[in-house]
C-alpha cells in the first residue's frame, strides 16, 4: 500500500467531491429524512462507484505508458477547466423527499440517498479522477483513499453541510479542487515527455 498514492487520492477527490451537486444532495437529504440512515445510503453508492473508477483505472492501467499518461492528463486538464471555469451548480431539489420523511423506514431512506448518488455520479468528476489516479498509481491505496474522502464528505454533508456551507465559501473549495487537478494534469504532461 502506497500512503503517498492513498493520501493524493483523498486530498483530491475531497476537494473535489465537496461544492459537487451530490454532496449538496446528501446535505439536503439529511435534513429531510434520518442522517445517519441517509448517510448509510449514499456512502454505499459512492463505495461502489470508487469500485468501479478503480477497476477502470486498473484496466487503462494495461495500455501502453505513453497513452494512459496522455489520458490522465487530459481527464485532469478537462477536470480543472471544469472545476475553475464551469458555471454554478443548482442545488439538487429534495422536496418530494420532505412530504415522507416522518414515515420512512431504514429502507426507503437508504435506498433513496442510495440512488440519488448511484445514478447521479456516472461519468462524475470524481469517479474521473479515481479512476485517473488508479491508472498512474496503486489501484488500492487511491481506492482507499478516493473511499474514505467520499466517506467523509457525505458525511459531511449529511451531518453538517449547512454549517460548513457558511463558514466556508463554495467558489473557493472548488477553486482550490480545480488547482489541485490541473497541477496534476501539468505533472501528467510533464512526465509524458
Amino acid at each position: 500500500m502506497s500512503v503517498t498514492a492513498a493520501a493524493t487520492a483523498f486530498v483530491v477527490i475531497f476537494l473535489a467531491e465537496l461544492p459537487d451537486k451530490t454532496m449538496l444532495a446528501s446535505l439536503l437529504l439529511g435534513t429531510r429524512l434520518k442522517p445517519l440512515w441517509v448517510w448509510f445510503g449514499v456512502a454505499s453508492a459512492f463505495l461502489v462507484h470508487v469500485v468501479i473508477a478503480v477497476t477502470a483505472g486498473g484496466l487503462l492501467s494495461l495500455a501502453p505508458e505513453k497513452v494512459v499518461k496522455a489520458i490522465v492528463a487530459a481527464i485532469f486538464a478537462i477536470g480543472a477547466a471544469v472545476l475553475l471555469f464551469g458555471g454554478g451548480e443548482d442545488d439538487e431539489d429534495a422536496d418530494t423527499a420532505r412530504d415522507n420523511a416522518k414515515r420512512m423506514g431504514f429502507a426507503a431512506t437508504f435506498a433513496t440517498g442510495f440512488g440519488l448518488i448511484f445514478v447521479s455520479e456516472w461519468g462524475d468528476i470524481t469517479q474521473l479522477g479515481t479512476a485517473n489516479l488508479a491508472a498512474k498509481y496503486d489501484p488500492i491505496s487511491v481506492g482507499i483513499g478516493a473511499g474514505l474522502a467520499l466517506l467523509c464528505v457525505s458525511a459531511i454533508g449529511v451531518a453538517a453541510g449547512s454549517t460548513v456551507l457558511k463558514y466556508v465559501p463554495m467558489r473557493l473549495v472548488k477553486r482550490i479542487a480545480g488547482i489541485v487537478m490541473a497541477v496534476l494534469a501539468v505533472i501528467s504532461v510533464v512526465e509524458l515527455f
